[in-house]
Formats: C-alpha cells, sequence, structure tokens
C-alpha cells in the first residue's frame, strides 16, 4: 500500500465529501480512490469514513486522524517546494526598505555586490527614518535600527552592534586641539543631528551614570550625510554611528576623539516577513547578507 497516496486520497475525498469528485481531482478512478480508502482503513485497524447513498462523514478516529494527515501532507508540500527553489534563478524585483542613514552610507557596496552576483534581480530601495509595515507597504526586506520598532511576526538576524562614535578631521584637530575628556566638547564646534535630546546636550555613559555635556552646536541637521560633510571639512566635531563614519576612519580622513569613553550604541538588524517558503530572490538576499556580517554581537564598522 502507499500509505502516502492513501493519505491524499482520504484527505482529497473529506475535502470534496465525495469520493467521484476526489477521483476526478486527482486523475485516477472511482474504484481506486475506494481501494486506496479501504487499504489505508484495514491498516489503521479502523474505520475513518461513515458512508450512505448521499454523504460521508468522519469518524471520530477520522476526525483526528485527518488533522495530523493534513500536518504531514502540508510539511511535504513544503519539503517539496523549497527543493525546487532551490533550481529556480532569482529574479524579479526585490523590494528593500532601510533605515535612512544605514543605508545611505552602506546599502550602495552591499547591494552592488549581490546584484553583480544575481543579474536578474530588480532592486527597489526606500531609505526613510519611519519604521514601516513590510508587509502591508509590500516590502520583502528591511534594516532597522534598534532605535525603530520591528513588527513581532518578522523574522528579525541582527547585523552588528554599531558604536556612536566622536570624531572630526585631522585640520580641525590641529586648529582646536583634541578633547581630552567629555567636559572639554563643550569649548568646541558641534555637528549635531536635529533631535531634541542631542541638540543641547551630547551623553556619556560612565561607572556614576550618564554624564550630559553641554555643548554648542556649529550646525545643526537632520541628514547624518551632511554632517560627515561638514566633519570632513573641518567644521567641527561630529556624533554619529560607527556605520556612518567607519571608512573615513579607517581612511585617516576622520580622527576619533574620546575613543576611551562609552558614548553609546545602536544595533542594525535585518527582517523580513516570517513565511514558511522564502522566494529565491528573498533567501538569496538573506543568504548574502547573512554571510557579510557573521559576527552580529560586534561592530562589523570599526574592524
Amino acid at each position: 500500500m502507499d500509505r502516502l497516496q492513501s493519505m491524499r486520497v482520504f484527505s482529497k475525498v473529506v475535502e470534496q465529501g465525495s469520493f467521484v469528485r476526489a477521483a476526478e481531482i486527482l486523475e485516477i478512478s472511482n474504484a481506486v480512490a475506494t481501494r486506496f480508502i479501504a487499504d489505508l482503513e484495514a491498516h489503521l485497524g479502523t474505520r475513518l469514513l461513515n458512508r450512505s447513498t448521499r454523504r460521508l462523514s468522519l469518524t471520530e478516529s477520522g476526525q483526528a486522524y485527518l488533522e495530523r494527515v493534513r500536518l504531514i501532507l502540508a510539511e511535504i508540500d513544503d519539503a517539496e517546494a523549497l527543493v525546487s527553489l532551490d533550481t529556480k534563478t532569482p529574479g524579479g524585483t526585490l523590494a528593500v526598505y532601510s533605515h535612512a542613514g544605514f543605508g545611505q552610507s552602506q546599502l550602495g557596496g552591499l547591494l552592488s555586490g549581490y546584484s553583480q552576483a544575481y543579474p536578474e534581480v530588480v532592486l527597489d530601495v526606500t531609505l526613510s527614518d519611519r519604521a514601516i509595515d513590510l508587509v502591508e507597504e509590500g516590502i520583502d526586506i528591511g534594516f532597522f535600527s534598534s532605535m525603530q520598532k520591528v513588527d513581532a511576526s518578522m523574522i528579525v538576524r541582527q547585523l552588528g552592534i554599531a558604536k556612536v562614535v566622536l570624531c572630526a578631521s585631522p585640520g580641525y584637530l590641529d586648529k582646536h586641539g583634541a578633547p581630552q575628556n567629555p567636559e572639554d566638547l563643550s569649548r568646541h564646534c558641534c555637528l549635531n543631528f536635529s533631535h531634541e535630546y542631542l541638540r543641547h546636550h551630547w551623553h556619556v555613559n560612565t561607572i556614576n551614570g550618564v554624564l550630559d555635556v553641554p555643548i554648542v552646536s556649529k550646525v545643526v541637521s537632520n541628514s547624518g550625510v551632511l554632517l560627515r560633510e561638514f566633519a570632513l571639512t573641518g567644521m567641527g566635531i561630529v556624533l554619529r554611528p560607527s556605520f556612518s563614519l567607519g571608512d573615513d576612519l579607517r581612511s585617516g580622513r576622520l580622527v576619533r576623539v574620546l575613543s576611551d569613553f562609552d558614548i553609546g550604541q545602536v544595533g542594525i538588524s535585518m527582517a523580513y516577513p516570517s513565511r514558511r517558503l522564502l522566494s529565491a530572490k528573498v533567501r538569496s538576499f538573506v543568504e548574502h547578507v547573512s554571510a557579510l556580517y557573521p559576527h552580529p554581537e560586534s561592530d562589523p564598522w570599526l574592524a
């Protein structure tokens, strides 16, 4: 007896309420469908269906068996579909959302590498500081900061933890000197993100609690890209997550100051809708990004 096929026939007969309709859908004869059910009942040693000339009904044993059978068949279908996906080349449009600061500084290289590996995929990228609903807005993959709320139904993988750093250009530091302790920031020109929490004070974590350092903002902007440009031209000290400035620090275009102090940190995560089967484009993208960030508890942008 083909037990798996018997399960499929049993499930389809119950679904259709008829041996004849189930047999037509499965493209077998009514006699064969009847034989599958009879063999299954004989194997189990119990009646699964009550039959009359007008209708079919499940026995108590049949109801319990049907619930398990449907789960088993769903798992088998998923496994077969997953293997089938492995043979498909990723293609179509991949909709990507990102926290603006991370996207502006990191997605260029990340998406370029993916696009080269999978040229059939068209990338549709949205940057925003607004935490969006991926499913509602038809987004396949999202990159979120720890300051944003991610729907609990999403699958979330942390990519890394970015340290918040203070840095300035070598020219600025040659002219004004480097601060030796947090209180020195009060006499420097500060390039500040336009958030009320940061507008008048920068906050340093110490063993005695949070130290609120009064600052003078030379420039205030909601654009991390613009603040970086101002820092590169020597206008002052900027406070930004490491993913925004890592390349500049490694090249020496910017120099980190007060590096022994804890200014804070920002986690970056990749999220996507919780689906049992991912399309080839989403699955390949998740694998591509995961390979680039193998140590989620570290800061890969300061390495």
